[in-house]
């Protein structure tokens, strides 16, 4: 008779656990600025007896805690930062926080606890079955800018990691052979030359003609990419009255690929656009490359035991509150609700999913800097039931949800997940072995160089 995995260890630290979760969900704090969850990680792990290493990466909040010795080494990556707009309380209707614009739209305020539980499983079953290895924990900065990792990864945080996972809260319990989209911002920062825009407008050079005109030509040029692009924007300065003739203008591009080599050619195209924009207002402009991130390549030996190791281990249960309060989320929502309910093949009505999904394969358009490490090692990135199933990612929806019950049983699940996951690479080193060929056959050619900000 089968008997899902509970890992008792981790239910004994469940306070521990969510009271790290609450501290990082009350204080959201905006990227390369974590210093409230980097201590309070830090803290607990120290608490915990591992010894741990702080400004980690080259990044003041980066931190690194590890058990073991020797090989394989399996790095666990998690984030903590938040996203601005998103500010929200714990309640199933629109309640912004005043004064406060951050909120964890994306749920990392889960991902540090969650890892830190399962890193205590872990290492106590190292201990117990006397396995050979290291379990590293790696709390990463900066991933909503989509640039932490490729910083770290410059600095050689991640390069004596054999393979790493990487949970996430989301909608639905769920490995993936995705391959996720790279990502690059740049902006670009239009001069001309003021003028009073009622006497003499002759006189002057419009900045914000420059950004216009390159937004149109930006927007024709949606046309003549490959179909896994993407293109936006949004313009950062576009003066300051009406009546003067701006001299200073800006815009940030935003672009996306399923490869490099076409991030690159649009980069190349939007550069050319903003030169033509010049020629055509009578301007000049310079750029600010804020940096970015590599398409995401999971690995499919590593997703195929996270994938087993979910149908292995025992998962919270929704009470009838968590059902009820992620209803009246998907009510304010309704049509992705509905949406979500048919795809993922759950009975109608389901607020919460249940269970555990195929693997995805599906390429998906959003983007993580896990993107650079998956180019450095085998990597995984999974997903875990813990939004409303209608919310989208980066929605105050999340937000109100990854802060109570819903989220922190999430947090538990996924810590099973990954502890599970790690031990089955620790038991049987040829799964090791396997992870790495397919690695070395799907990045065969590909050069990994991190794309740093300025």
């Amino acid at each position: 008779m089968f008997v899902a995995k509970n890992f008792q260890i981790i239910e004994e630290h469940k306070l521990d656990l969510i009271d790290l979760a609450k501290t990082i969900w009350h204080n959201p704090e905006e990227s390369l600025k974590e210093y409230i969850a980097a201590d309070a990680c830090a803290d607990l792990l120290d608490q915990y007896g591992f010894e741990v290493t702080r400004n980690y990466g080259g990044l003041e909040t980066g931190l690194r805690a590890e058990y073991g010795s020797g090989k394989p080494v399996i790095g666990l990556i998690a984030e903590f930062d938040a996203l601005p707009g998103l500010s929200q309380r714990a309640v199933p209707y629109r309640d912004p926080i005043k004064d406060q614009e951050y909120g964890h739209g994306c749920g990392h305020c889960l991902m540090c606890p969650s890892s830190i539980g399962a890193i205590l499983a872990i290492r106590e079953a190292m201990q117990n079955e006397k396995l050979e290895g290291t379990i590293v924990f790696i709390a990463t900065p900066a991933e909503e800018v989509t640039a932490g990792k490729g910083i770290m990864a410059s600095n050689g945080a991640f390069e004596d990691l054999d393979l790493a996972l990487c949970w996430h809260p989301g909608k639905y319990n769920r490995s993936s052979y995705s391959r996720l989209v790279g990502a690059n911002t740049k902006e670009y920062i239009f001069h001309g030359k003021s003028a009073h825009a009622g006497c003499d407008p002759h006189l002057g050079r419009s900045a914000l003609d420059a950004v216009e005109l390159m937004n149109v030509a930006a927007n024709y040029l949606r046309e003549h990419v490959p179909m896994d692009s993407r293109i936006h924007y949004c313009i950062t300065h576009g003066g300051d009255a009406p009546n003067v003739v701006p001299d200073y203008a800006s815009v940030k591009y935003t672009f996306r690929a399923l490869n490099i080599e076409t991030m690159d050619d649009i980069e190349l195209r939007l550069d050319k656009i903003a030169e033509g924009a010049c020629l055509m207002s009578g301007t000049t402009f310079e750029t600010k490359n804020y940096g970015g991130c590599y398409p995401v390549i999971n690995n499919h030996v590593v997703a195929d035991v996270v994938d087993q190791s979910m149908r292995e281990v025992k998962l919270e249960e929704w009470s009838d509150s968590d059902i009820e309060y992620a209803g009246k989320l998907n009510e304010t929502i309704y049509d992705q609700w509905l949406d979500a309910v048919e795809l993922s093949g759950n009975p109608e009505g389901t607020q919460l999913h249940v269970g555990i999904m195929p693997i995805d394969e599906e390429n998906d358009y959003g983007s993580s800097d896990l993107g650079d490490i998956s180019h450095m090692f085998p990597v995984c990135f999974y997903k875990g039931a813990g939004f409303p199933i209608g919310a989208s990612y980066h929605s105050w929806q999340v937000t109100a949800t990854v802060g109570m019950d819903i989220g922190f049983k999430s947090m538990m699940n996924g810590a099973r997940f990954t502890a599970q996951t790690a031990l089955h690479f620790f038991r049987d080193n040829e799964l090791v072995k396997k992870a790495q060929k397919e690695f070395e056959e799907s990045t065969k050619g590909l050069k990994y160089t991190p794309r740093l900000p300025d």
